[in-house]
């Protein structure tokens, strides 16, 4: 049995949809199980309601060999501990208690660098990592870099300014992959029966690319010029609380840009196993210009 958490959300939804080629059967932790499409409910087991509730983790990981553990966004947390270590206290207590075999789970790259006690949201994935560690359960940290399609947030500034913005300097080279190389990985492991113990797996993608480089990319694929804007650490503080997030969030992801434009996506070497194989250019001609188009 394989239970896999967040299975509408970025990551979730693309490693359940992979699971449902194989024979495992699949049990799902869903808020709203209406979300899911008509032929995955027909084909997974439903456990509804909240995987930061004890119950519902007991009742879903119960005979579970294997699971997916994703921390859902929490822009409204109180803090990056209560919205990564807090939140995953319920599930970690049923990973004793049901003996679960292999844990699988999205983190961040940033172990043992410099940056990374005051790295905000990425201190928060590390911490709920050792948390998971001490259990004792088998678990494979995916240890990605920044992730292609969060520029999708940004598609309504490219499209109409021919801009997209973030902390980072834009000449500073980091490696980015995409969710579904992620999922591919995540997907692998949880059909892996043999392995155990506990390390961190690195997605790296396949080369590391600068802002102004991604720029010129996306102006070439999309057919119009598209440029990168650096913004003060400020103003995005600024843009997230009046939206909605909380100071301690904002700030969260603040400390972890800064931490990114200090290196600390660069300290992982690529080696042949960690380098996912969707470029940028490729990603952008089959998942951002359809969207920019749209």
């Amino acid at each position: 049995m394989i239970v896999v958490t967040t299975p509408t959300g970025q990551f979730g939804h693309q490693v359940l949809n992979n699971l449902l080629n194989s024979n495992e059967p699949i049990r799902v932790i869903v808020r709203d199980p209406s979300r899911l499409p008509a032929h995955t409910r027909e084909r997974v087991e439903v456990v509804q309601g909240s995987h930061d509730d004890l119950d519902v983790v007991n009742r879903a990981f119960a005979g579970a060999d294997s699971v997916f553990w994703v921390v859902p966004p929490a822009p409204h947390a109180a803090s990056v501990e209560a919205a990564y270590v807090d939140f995953s206290r319920p599930a970690c207590e049923a990973f004793k208690s049901q003996r679960v075999k292999r844990v699988v789970g999205i983190s961040a790259l940033g172990r043992g660098t410099a940056v990374e006690k005051n790295s905000g949201l990425v201190a928060g994935l590390l911490a709920k990592d050792d948390l998971i560690a001490s259990t004792g359960v088998s678990y494979r940290a995916l240890t990605i870099a920044s992730y292609m399609d969060n520029l999708l947030r940004q598609v309504r500034s490219i499209k109409s300014q021919g801009m997209f913005f973030d902390m980072v300097s834009g000449e500073r080279k980091v490696p980015t992959c995409a969710t579904r190389d992620i999922a591919s990985v995540a997907t692998r492991l949880l059909l892996d029966h043999s392995w155990s113990g506990q390390g961190n797996v690195p997605v790296l993608g396949p080369e590391d690319l600068s802002f102004n480089d991604m720029a010129q990319i996306m102006s070439e694929v999309l057919g119009r010029p598209v440029r990168y804007q650096q913004i003060p650490g400020e103003a995005l503080k600024a843009e997230l609380t009046g939206s909605g997030w909380s100071d301690a969030m904002a700030q969260g992801m603040v400390n972890m840009m800064v931490a990114k434009d200090n290196g600390i996506d660069n300290a992982e070497p690529r080696t042949p196993e960690s380098t996912a194989p969707t470029s940028f250019r490729q990603w952008c001609e089959e998942v951002l210009k359809p969207a920019v188009l749209a």
